[in-house]
């Protein structure tokens, strides 16, 4: 991944930074617009993944909406010049100021997850004189078999209108005048690498669909959300997502009505890979069990491994061929410098004898790194670095 002309260059930038290759980058943008496009399905990046400037306005050019979970979301892909036809807004809680601005910039599609909010939705739109468009995010009781705090399609979790509400729901729309019901929304969680729950996912949607047909609804956007995963482990050996088989998993199983679009909402899977954390060690600390390598990126730079005890493949770039080859590495818990047991990135990693000053890549942050970075502890932002421009 990173050879030794780019080693050198990271030496002459303030660590810690976020190292995004563009070329990676466009090549999984290649790969789901070649895949997707077999079936003209239609794709939406979610921008809670990494709201990065320079990297939305690649991806904006491959002609790609924009997936939105906040206000500022919807606004960030508006400066950006997203098509507001191609911009959807999800989210349980979104508030007023946040609907008003996003009927104002005519968005494609309300994604809505509870009654009352199509109702507050209604009145906006009313005193706005315009009709807002929605999908239905209905819960289908999906198990995503992934990490708990990243499943969404279960009865229990808070997402999304429940199928026993469904003719309360459907009943009140019909009664808003300013509510036009143009599609159904699901999304069953996030980094899910088993392609059958997917599969599982395309079932339930068409036992929903019948039910809609039976109603004599006519639905013309299934929104089937995103959640496909990427290898944390071997991120050069499988650089980008399995897209080919992923769409045509939805392509085989979705039963389809005449006319009906498919809309995906894909974040963690175009974003993640092109990005990598790279820090430098402070200190090794020699502990009782292991050694300490102490860097100065922490979880205010990557939160994902105190959030969700998340695995990032942890490479000291500095070590030369000879030391990585070896196969007498040491251990090291490799710690940020964050006032928290918590701010650990990896315990018992095996890495090449190390030493302060070493550059240490912490791989796959492209998604849920940087835009989940804080300033906690008062540390300095996170700053970024371009591949094409270092």
């Amino acid at each position: 991944m990173f050879d030794q002309t780019i080693i050198n260059k990271f030496q002459s930038i303030k660590t810690p930074f976020y190292y995004y290759d563009v070329n990676v980058l466009k090549q999984t943008l290649d790969a789901v617009k070649k895949e997707s496009d077999k079936y003209n399905f239609i794709v939406h990046y979610a921008l809670k993944a990494n709201a990065n400037n320079e990297l939305l306005n690649i991806i904006k050019s491959y002609h790609i909406g924009a997936d939105c979970v906040s206000g500022n979301e919807v606004k960030k892909a508006v400066e950006c010049q997203f098509d507001s036809q191609h911009i959807v807004f999800a989210g349980v809680g979104k508030s007023d100021e946040e609907i008003n601005y996003a009927l104002d910039q005519n968005i494609f599609c309300f994604n809505c997850e509870s009654l009352q909010e199509i109702e507050i939705i209604n009145e906006l739109a009313t005193a706005k004189n315009k009709t807002a468009s929605i999908a239905l995010r209905i819960n289908p009781n999906v198990n995503a078999n992934t990490h708990k705090y990243i499943t969404t399609g279960l009865e229990e979790n808070k997402f999304g209108i429940n199928l026993w509400e469904l003719e309360t729901v459907v009943n009140k729309i019909a009664t808003c005048a300013n509510i036009k019901l143009i599609g159904l929304h699901f999304h069953i969680g996030s980094q899910i690498t088993d392609l059958s729950a997917f599969k599982s996912l395309c079932l339930k949607v068409n036992e929903i669909q019948s039910w809609f047909v039976s109603h004599k609804i006519h639905i013309e956007n299934i929104n089937v959300g995103g959640g496909l995963g990427v290898d944390y482990h071997n991120p050069d050996e499988n650089l980008i997502a399995d897209f080919a088989a992923y769409f045509k998993l939805f392509n085989d199983f979705l039963e389809l009505r005449p006319k009906q679009k498919v809309h995906f909402e894909l974040g963690r899977a175009i974003i993640a890979q092109c990005g990598t954390l790279i820090s430098k060690v402070l200190y090794i600390k020699n502990g009782v069990n292991t050694n300490f390598a102490i860097l100065d990126a922490g979880m205010t730079e990557l939160m994902r491994p105190a959030l969700y005890q998340a695995y990032h493949k942890i490479e000291n770039i500095s070590a030369s061929d000879s030391k990585k080859q070896t196969t007498n590495n040491l251990k090291y818990d490799v710690v940020g410098p964050i006032c928290e047991s918590s701010d650990c990135f990896g315990k018992a990693v095996n890495l090449p004898e190390t030493k302060r000053g070493d550059l240490i890549a912490l791989r796959t942050a492209g998604a849920y790194g940087e835009v989940m970075s804080s300033a906690y502890n008062l540390r300095d932002r996170v700053k970024a670095v371009y591949s094409d421009k270092i």
